[in-house]
């Protein structure tokens, strides 16, 4: 049985969900982050498939470039998590709101 472009829209849908149910359910950033970057990659993979149904480039042209920047977000937003995880090992996303100047 090969999947279907509905059947890729439907597990798109459902990991968009999931990310969405975990970032707004966690209050750890590194795990907010996480829930960010699979509902990234769910949009993704609606792109994709709708791409390919349609025998169109620019859906997976879009993509590329959404990965490229999603790959700079990480590089940042990890390391920025990472060096206020270490400072504080039990910050919250309600802790981090105080580093506003």
């Amino acid at each position: 049985m090969e999947p279907t472009t509905t059947s890729f829209l439907v597990l798109g849908a459902l990991l968009f969900g999931i990310g969405a149910t975990g970032l707004m359910i966690r209050r750890n950033p590194l795990v907010m982050f996480m829930c960010i970057e699979l509902m990234l990659n769910a949009v993704n993979l609606t792109f994709v498939a709708l791409a390919t149904r349609f025998s169109d480039i620019d859906g997976q042209t879009a993509v590329f470039f959404v990965m490229v920047v999603a790959a700079a977000e990480v590089v940042v937003g990890l390391g920025i998590i990472i060096s206020i995880m270490r400072r504080r090992p039990g910050a919250t996303v309600d802790d981090l709101a105080e580093l506003r100047g």
